[in-house]
């Protein structure tokens, strides 16, 4: 259940806004940002390559120590070869995470820290001149208008101070008139009072509105001028998400390395979501939650109110619901998941989607023995299929 913004929450988020004085620092700090994003991006990389380059050579160790004992075994043929194939498949996957991590760490990292360089110029006494030169745009900008905004809120607690002040004169006059141990001649004075202090709250509005008419006049120009600098760190920004969306998917493309479709699916999800990126919705996202797309409270006239006592309201707990979980149920005829090619004269070859019937049980190796209805029989890994 939404409720609305109290007083105090919308202040807050005018306060915040990008027009305010100063509240520019979060959009300049964005190269900053950017920088130490990149080096946390090639540290993050260089670990996950020193993962890949450990478990080559753990593929490597482990292949190592049981060739002689495969070797020595008493199996022979068909047997053999397959316990054979585990160990030489191990000796290619090594090599291949070998070159996974040479590629993250020369090619991928240098990349980053190529174009860090290039794009990221530090000065003399700290900061970069990219953040230097939008913050003084800004600042440029921003100058004559906070000046403004002083001079105006001068001007608004003037005014609201006299308010106060005639408001307390127009309480004395009213007590006293229906007073009878108030004299004339006091009545008089107190009358004089609450003219003399309604005569000066006239003046100190006016002047007071017009300031708030120059504010006004000059926040045109105003915005003009900050949305030119906010444009310029927005093509910045905007580079600097289209060169990370490449040094990303350049990562993904490294990584992905697999055939299977099982994790071939996994691989895709993620690559969706990296061409999902995108340079304008990020920005257009920037700009209404940091830039100028914000809400924020335009100078006006305000009344002076007397203040008020604000009520809190209640939160709610929202609740998760569960989840449940299917169970398959089993049976003798099934589907192919993947594609399988068999290695050898008594394996069971088949395209993905295809049914045949399993004539025999899942052994202790993972196999299981199928028909096709050509009366082809063979051999077929189990965890190719599912159940009907």
């Amino acid at each position: 259940m939404s409720t609305l913004p109290s007083e105090n929450s919308l202040e807050d988020a005018y306060n915040r806004s990008f027009w305010m004085p100063g509240n520019y620092q979060r959009t300049a700090k964005r190269t900053e940002d950017a920088f130490q994003a990149c080096n946390d991006i090639v540290a993050c990389f260089q670990e996950r390559a020193r993962v890949e380059r450990q478990y080559a050579q753990q593929l490597s160790e482990w292949s190592n120590k049981w060739k002689p004992v495969v070797d020595s075994s008493p199996l022979y043929g068909s047997l053999m070869k397959a316990w054979q194939c585990f160990l030489s498949s191990a000796d290619r996957l090594a090599a291949l995470h070998a070159t996974i991590c040479r590629s993250l760490v020369s090619e991928d990292g240098d990349r980053v820290r190529t174009w860090q360089k290039d794009t990221f110029h530090k000065k003399l006494f700290g900061g970069f001149k990219e953040s230097h030169d939008i913050e003084t745009g800004f600042a440029r900008a921003q100058k004559p208008w906070a000046k403004r905004l002083k001079k105006l809120d001068k001007a608004r607690r003037a005014y609201h101070k006299v308010s106060r002040k005639e408001q307390v004169a127009r309480e004395r006059e009213a007590h006293a008139q229906g007073n009878p141990d108030v004299s004339i001649d006091k009545q008089k004075k107190i009358q004089e009072e609450r003219e003399v202090a309604q005569q000066e709250a006239e003046k100190v509005r006016a002047r007071y509105e017009k300031v708030l008419e120059e504010v006004n006049n000059y926040a045109p120009r105003y915005m003009e001028e900050m949305e030119s600098v906010f444009d310029q760190s927005q093509e910045e920004e905007r580079k600097r998400i289209v060169f990370l969306k490449q040094a990303f998917l350049s990562i993904h493309k490294h990584l992905d390395i697999t055939n299977n479709e099982s994790v071939r699916a996994v691989y895709n999800e993620l690559h969706n979501t990296l061409m999902a990126i995108d340079e304008q919705e990020d920005l257009r996202w920037w700009k209404n939650t940091h830039g100028p797309g914000m809400p924020t409270d335009w100078p006006h006239f305000q009344e002076w109110t007397p203040e008020k006592k604000s009520k809190k309201g209640k939160k709610e707990v929202e609740k998760s619901g569960t989840i449940e979980k299917s169970v398959m149920i089993g049976g003798v005829k099934v589907r192919a998941l993947y594609d399988y090619v068999g290695q050898e004269t008594d394996e069971l070859s088949f395209k993905a989607g295809e049914e045949f019937l399993k004539i025999e049980d899942e052994d202790d190796q993972g196999w299981c023995r199928g028909k096709k209805d050509d009366g082809w029989e063979g051999l077929y890994p189990a965890n190719y299929v599912e159940v009907v």
